[in-house]
């Protein structure tokens, strides 16, 4: 008999691989899951009070089904007088429900109403059914979940975490053998910490084997309702363990750290550190926050859709879907953010651009709270104006203004944020455990145990690296007046982009010229800008000509990007020392290179800034606390500052 409220969900597709629907008699009742999860997961692992006084505590979780482990642990935690500061839950699920789905299984079966409510917090959090991470915060950011929709044995090795309690739920190996082999244990063995705990429902035989074969040691105790028996234990392998990871945090005696920058990649910074109780210190060169490419009157966000895809699409997507929470916790606390959010819409450079990725969309299976392909009528209802043809509608989508996001996250901060003006940064030097900070006139202006880079053009030359190749970029920008031309209802980008802004005024642009230096307007760039949104919107030629396109004003400003275009976030390495072991580094993995330690980077966001920010400031904060990461690890990799140091070692071109 199936079980009514274990309904079909979406079937994904990763590259080109469908994910199978949920099937009913693969997940056991609901009924009874929250006495079970008490007993089974939280007394089986020992919780709470393994998580006690501690700073940190990580539970990694194989199925997330309907989330009642999560809830049990979460309501658990607030009951706990002596918790942890922060709890991290980190899950993998095939199959999640949808967010109504997940209510009325909430309204049936949890007949705890503190429980049923933190359900509906968790219902009306849940993330767009898209695959990759999503990371949601609760109770303040004190308790995070790291949901990542897709296959378990595909994502476990993509994991970079120190789990402290396993919860090995979600199908029995009768039904998903695939879930008990071992190699998924070998990959849990690698993700534990010192004495790790676990719990299974399940007392198989070949689980048992896996268990001890991988270092875990398990005991058989007394089940729970139909099932007589189940498994706990602890990693404590009989042999010597490589700890290249599960990562440590980083080893302080004060959570102090400058962050170089108020852009939109040093304001986020601040934020994340600030949430996590760290001190910050901002240095700027300007006389306040935004005043480079962060000053634009606004700037779009939206994914990014590829045929395959592809690394740039996967982080951007992650980078976009954490925006949003981002901001939208700004807003609840009180903080204005001027935005706008009603969608935003991307026209197909050509006809046949557009029938290619329209198969390539329908292959993917996204959903329409992500991205919506509209015909050219649809689209030019949607924007007011006449359009070139279609393309694909984004409803989170739209424009921002970057300096009231950076002033939102500095206020954000409080007081754990001391702000200061007017410095112009040369260096650092290593002194102790603290990182000396001067300015271009040989002075120490300030010091703490973590410097952060997110000053743009001039990172790499302050941190004094050499293998961190970038490129300014001049981008300028064209306003059009309020009435010279049919006002948009929502930002159109293509060739160029058309932004309405709430003063009547559109926005448009931009060029890319890189490597240019001259910071002054151009009549030519102005042409140019009107000239690509008439591509998408051709009647805006017929309203400005180009020698009143040529006669408008605007904006420049400089982007930097590395020369893959991906965006450097993460621990800086030591340069220095690879170079000198060059010959046994020749075959080295990002986690052999040797670290500046308390140097990080955060630069080279192009003109992805808005998507990327929150996310690169989240994964660095979760580097230096030993957190799980917000992101795949090998999507991390791609984002390394020290990549191209890596390749070149590689080549054994490094000196």
């Amino acid at each position: 008999m199936t079980d009514p409220l274990i309904p079909a969900t979406l079937a994904f597709r990763d590259n080109g691989t469908p994910f199978s629907p949920r099937h009913n008699d693969i997940y056991h009742s609901a009924v009874g899951a929250l006495a079970q999860a008490e007993y089974v997961f939280l007394q089986g692992n020992q919780l709470p009070e393994r998580w006690q006084r501690k700073r940190v505590f990580t539970v990694l979780e194989t199925g997330f089904g309907m989330g009642i482990n999560f809830l049990a642990t979460w309501a658990a935690w607030r009951a706990d007088p002596l918790r942890c500061e922060r709890l991290h839950f980190v899950s993998i699920e095939k199959h999640p429900f949808f967010p109504d789905d997940l209510r009325r299984a909430y309204s049936v079966t949890v007949a705890d109403t503190s429980i049923a409510a933190l359900g509906v917090e968790l219902a009306d959090a849940w993330p767009m059914l898209v695959p990759g991470t999503h990371r949601l915060e609760f109770d303040g950011g004190r308790v995070t979940l790291t949901l990542l929709f897709g296959d378990a044995t595909d994502l476990l090795p993509t994991l970079w975490l120190r789990a402290d309690a396993f919860y090995l739920d979600g199908f029995s190996p009768s039904k998903n053998p695939e879930l008990w082999t071992p190699p998924v244990f070998k990959s849990l063995a690698r993700l534990a910490a010192d004495e790790a705990t676990f719990s299974t429902y399940t007392s198989a035989g070949d689980v048992k084997r896996a268990l001890l074969q991988s270092g875990f040691e398990y005991k058989k105790v007394d089940g729970f309702g139909w099932k007589r028996a189940m498994l706990v234990g602890r990693f404590a392998p009989k042999w010597r363990v490589r700890r290249h990871e599960p990562p440590s945090p980083l080893a302080m005696n004060e959570r102090h750290a400058v962050v170089i920058g108020t852009g939109l990649a040093g304001c986020a910074l601040i934020e994340r550190l600030a949430s996590r109780g760290w001190q910050v210190t901002s240095l700027e060169r300007h006389a306040s926050v935004a005043r480079d490419a962060s000053g634009n009157p606004a700037g779009v966000f939206h994914p990014m859709l590829s045929r395959d895809d592809s690394v740039a699409s996967r982080i951007t997507r992650a980078g976009f879907l954490y925006a949003l929470q981002r901001w939208n916790a700004l807003t609840r606390d009180g903080h204005l953010i001027a935005r706008g959010g009603d969608g935003l819409l991307q026209i197909g450079a050509s006809d046949d651009e557009a029938r290619t990725m329209n198969d390539a969309l329908a292959g993917f299976e996204y959903p329409p709270d992500y991205v919506t392909r509209v015909s050219q009528a649809d689209a030019q209802r949607l924007a007011n104006v006449p359009l070139a043809r279609g393309g694909w509608l984004f409803p989170q989508g739209g424009w921002i203004d970057p300096a009231s996001l950076c002033a939102a996250q500095c206020a954000a901060a409080g007081d754990r944020l001391e702000r200061r003006f007017g410095v112009e940064v040369a260096r650092v030097e290593r002194s102790g455990d603290q990182w000396i900070v001067f300015d271009t006139n040989g002075r120490a202006i300030t010091a703490a145990p973590v410097v952060i880079f997110a000053n743009a053009h001039d990172a790499a030359r302050v941190a004094g690296l050499r293998y961190a190749p970038t490129q300014s970029v001049r981008g300028q920008l064209t306003l059009l007046p309020s009435g010279s031309v049919s006002p948009l209802r929502m930002p159109v980008i293509g060739e160029g982009y058309a932004v309405p802004l709430p003063n009547g005024v559109t926005l448009t642009g931009a060029t890319y010229d890189i490597d240019d230096p001259d910071p002054g307007e151009r009549a030519p760039g102005h042409v140019e800008n009107l000239a690509r949104v008439a591509q998408m919107w051709p009647s805006i030629a017929t309203s400005i000509d180009a020698d009143r396109a040529a006669g408008l004003s605007g904006r420049v400003a400089f982007r930097c990007v590395a020369s893959d275009r991906l965006p450097m976030i993460g621990a800086l390495a030591d340069e220095s020392a690879a170079i000198r072991d060059a010959v046994a580094l020749r075959g080295a993995w990002p986690l052999d290179l040797p670290r500046a330690q308390g140097l990080y980077g955060a630069f080279a966001y192009g003109s992805r800034g808005l998507v990327w920010a929150a996310l690169g400031a989240e994964l660095i904060a979760s580097q230096l606390e030993g957190e799980p990461w917000p992101l795949e690890r090998p999507l991390v990799e791609d984002l390394d500052p020290a990549r191209f140091l890596l390749h070149a070692l590689r080549r054994g071109t490094a000196a």
